[in-house]
């Protein structure tokens, strides 16, 4: 995944130029989560660097809408037409600025449910691989060369520090301070340190996947459990509650003889409603699926 942040179309090097925002402002908080996200976003970008990214596409943001609503509000000749522009341009800056704000931890949470979904079956490869004797190098080069998306990135990471020379152990450990999936950083740390220990590199990683199991288990049933509300709210917001707000404007639209674009309006009104809701219950049943499957 590539650290891209929403709303602007130069790269991370040409927007960090020209910072509008001093240190005064940026000194407080300087171990908030935004850090932590950055840091395990492996971007390269610092909290400072960022805020300051921030700031400029709100102010720039703000300042082009504000022109293009008011041209496009005074061509129509709208009242009050420079108060709406400004409404206008605001909320959309807003919009844009709580967006861009909110994406390192987006981001860090997106690279951990790609490196977590294929994390067992990389290490059932591994363990197969260590078992008909290849080395532990090689097989972190087959990994690295293998189709397990975001994961596959990681081992490439591991695997360019190993050429440099740096050892091997050291690497993982390294790699598994700054990774944002727990469980990968945890069997990345198992493994180094059995291969300081001497122990059987293939017995660790029989371990961790056994773990990694017992975790899924404990994750989807958790699931599950999170599933049953939602079923039952999802049920009552989107079929029993349209059904008898459809009948009672059947029935009002038929005796107080409403207008028929009213009635139209309010069916569509409607319509949109319940629409909006299954997206979001879409999106809730999304966020809610654990990372390990």
């Amino acid at each position: 995944m590539r650290f891209h942040i929403p709303f602007t179309i130069s790269s991370l090097e040409k927007l960090k130029r020209k910072p509008i925002l001093t240190r005064k402002i940026l000194k407080y908080k300087k171990d908030s989560k935004l850090t932590f996200y950055l840091e395990n976003s492996d971007s390269g970008i610092k909290r400072e660097e960022y805020l300051n990214i921030v700031a400029r596409s709100f102010l720039l943001s703000f300042i082009l809408l504000y022109v293009i609503f008011t041209t496009v509000f005074g061509v129509l000749h709208v009242k009050l037409y420079y108060l709406m522009a400004f409404v206008l341009a605001l909320s959309a800056s807003l919009f844009i600025f709580f967006s861009q704000m909110v994406y390192p931890r987006i981001f860090f949470t997106r690279r951990q449910r790609n490196i977590e979904k294929n994390l067992v079956s990389a290490l059932e490869d591994m363990r197969v691989q260590l078992s008909s004797g290849i080395p532990l190098f090689n097989v972190l080069v087959n990994i690295s060369s293998s189709d397990y998306g975001e994961l596959s990135m990681e081992f490439k990471k591991v695997v360019r520090k190993i050429n440099v020379g740096i050892p091997q152990a050291d690497v993982l450990e390294e790699i598994g301070e700054k990774n944002p999936s727990t469980f990968f950083r945890r069997t990345l740390w198992q493994i180094s340190n059995g291969m300081k220990a001497g122990s059987d590199i293939s017995n660790v990683i029989r371990d961790s996947i056994r773990l990694i199991n017992e975790e899924q288990i404990i994750q989807i049933q958790n699931y599950g459990n999170k599933l049953n509300p939602l079923i039952m709210f999802y049920m009552l917001i989107t079929i029993i509650l349209p059904a008898l707000a459809v009948t009672f404007l059947t029935i009002i639209a038929s005796m107080v003889s409403l207008e028929k674009n009213l009635t139209i309006a309010m069916y569509i009104s409607l319509f949109v409603f319940v629409t909006l809701i299954q997206i979001m219950f879409l999106g809730i049943i999304r966020s809610a699926r654990p990372t390990l499957i």
